[in-house]
């Protein structure tokens, strides 16, 4: 039982990183143009 005092805070901490870190993404605009890069891939550049 003394080993959950340990691990309970590690993983709410996890979650709180991982949390903040979908945030900083989602505000920096990481998932603002989804279709974008399938789209850039079929478009042929050769002039």
């Amino acid at each position: 039982m003394g080993v959950l005092a340990y691990l309970i805070p590690i993983a709410l901490s996890l979650g709180v990183i991982g949390l903040a870190a979908f945030l900083w993404s989602m505000k920096s605009g990481q998932y603002d143009d989804l279709e974008g890069a399938a789209h850039r891939i079929l478009l042929d550049d050769d002039e």
